[in-house]
């Protein structure tokens, strides 16, 4: 679910944070830029894991802080392809079932990875899997938001949200005109897949 990106980046340092040690200030000017970002075609940045490698600091001509060339490993969220994740039901509509992992919430379900058959319900604004008892009869099970869900992950999406530049780092979906710069789809059409509680009680 979680990867180390190694990345590199020209750091600027303001003259205030020379009183630091290099490395704190850089620590702290990247995480400023890359927390709860999105990298295309890399992932969601989480935090700074290290710094490999440092190049000479330079001061540009009228302008008073120093750049840096810095070589780092950051901590990124980007599942793999068939990954299975236990998140929480969001919310439910015609598109899907919603699903969040509290830090990231571009997670959709479509009706065709549901199990089957499933139908949404317009009055309770949940989807329904009908599970048959194999005596005849059916058993509507709910899933409801608050729901621990556990699903697999079958699709990801980049989208640019700004203009494309060496390293592009996205825009939140609130800035960018709503649109959702990383997202995924899951499934749970299959056995041990869905709402917790269908296969073990106690959850």
């Amino acid at each position: 679910m979680f990867i180390l990106a190694e990345m590199k980046n020209v750091t600027r340092i303001l003259p205030e944070f020379f009183n630091m040690k290099l490395n704190d200030a850089i620590a702290i000017e990247l995480n400023k830029k890359l927390a709860n970002k999105v990298v295309l075609n890399v992932g969601l940045c989480i935090a700074l894991f290290d710094i490999r490698n440092l190049k000479d600091s330079f001061i540009i001509p009228s302008d008073g802080a120093s750049h840096t060339v810095v070589h780092f490993r950051y901590i990124v969220f980007r599942p793999f392809m068939g990954e299975i994740i236990v998140g929480k039901i969001r919310s439910c509509s015609q598109d899907g079932v919603h699903v969040t992992l509290g830090f990231f919430e571009d997670i959709l379900i479509p009706p065709k990875a549901l199990q089957h058959p499933s139908r949404f319900n317009e009055t309770e604004q949940a989807w329904v899997w009908e599970y048959d008892t194999g005596d005849g009869t059916k058993h509507n099970l709910f899933m409801d938001p608050g729901n621990p869900i556990k699903f697999r992950v079958t699709t990801e999406t980049f989208t640019e949200t700004c203009p494309a530049e060496p390293g592009l780092i996205q825009e939140t979906q609130e800035s960018s005109g709503n649109k959702i710069p990383y997202s995924l789809l899951g499934s749970i059409n299959e056995p041990g897949l869905g709402v917790l509680s269908w296969w073990d009680p106690d959850n």
